[in-house]
């Protein structure tokens, strides 16, 4: 029991740390909406989170090859914006000199925020994966993208992409480490989690003013739970975008076969950042733990 709540309590914090960009905007958003501002809250929301970069830049808390890949995903969530507020999605209510097509700039920092958990997990959990697609989940990927734009002129295709997306991602595991032991679980299961607490950020960011849903004008709500499998799908897009840069690099692939999920893999020792071919150890009795 000792162990178990040791390596939750690494767990997290490692993703506490993962998260850090994203809590700083939270925190910024929290702040504008009690403290008077000079300027339009949008426009400061914009030069906060700018500064917020330059600082986790400047920390080494991200690498540039890192802030490369966000400032990328924050293009492709600023044009995913534009589009959706001009097709009456959700809005930006407030007045501000930095609004282009009626979305704020800062906006992009959100989707940033994703990218940056994911660029900043995949280091601090030496992530590294078994059987993955990569061309068919980047298809899938590609296909969830468009069908939230293409589906307000045409049949929405969420379901349908949605069973693909678990079929192409079906026995592709996510290799993890907390406290130098190697856990794993199923990548299908990793993007719902993490779909599931974009869910609750997006309540708290739209509580605060963020942005705003059509039935949200009069008084806030919930935001619907429909959402939740929403982002389940469009995560898909920042995790192949980042996989495909980590492939780049060599740190995608794990060359040892899974042997199932959620269960400690293995003992890693003699380094804080495991390599992902180190040999396996035997187990319990014996039996390899890999």
């Amino acid at each position: 029991m000792r162990f178990f709540i040791a390596q939750l309590f690494r767990f997290a914090w490692a993703e506490a740390r993962s998260c850090a960009f994203a809590v700083a905007l939270f925190a910024g958003l929290a702040a504008a909406s009690v403290l008077p501002l000079p300027i339009p809250r949008y426009d400061a929301l914009l030069l906060y989170a700018v500064a917020v970069a330059v600082l986790f830049r400047t920390l080494r808390w991200e690498t540039g090859q890192e802030t490369a890949v966000i400032a990328a995903l924050h293009v492709v969530g600023l044009v995913f914006e534009m589009i959706k507020v001009r097709l009456g999605s959700w809005s930006y209510p407030e007045e501000a000199f930095t609004k282009v097509a009626g979305v704020p700039l800062y906006s992009g920092f959100l989707y940033a925020a994703v990218g940056s958990y994911v660029c900043a997990a995949w280091r601090i959990f030496s992530l590294r994966l078994v059987s993955y697609r990569t061309v068919p989940v980047t298809l899938v990927a590609v296909a969830i993208y468009a069908n939230f734009i293409t589906q307000h002129w045409w049949i929405d295709l969420r379901i349908p992409l949605a069973l693909l997306l678990v079929l192409v991602t079906w026995g592709t595991v996510v290799h993890f480490t907390v406290g130098g032991h190697r856990y794993q679980m199923p990548l299908a299961l990793s993007l719902t989690l993490i779909g599931f607490f974009l869910w609750v950020a997006e309540n708290i960011a739209t509580y605060l003013g963020a942005w705003q849903y059509p039935y949200q004008r009069e008084t806030w709500q919930l935001v619907h739970p429909a959402k939740f499998g929403a982002w389940a799908l469009l995560v898909s897009v920042t995790f192949v975008t980042v996989a495909s840069w980590q492939a780049s690099r060599g740190r995608l692939h794990l060359s040892a076969p899974a042997t199932g999920w959620a269960l400690p893999v293995r003992r890693v020792t003699g380094a804080r950042h495991p390599s992902p071919t180190t040999p396996a150890v035997r187990g319990r009795g014996g039996v390899p733990a890999e």
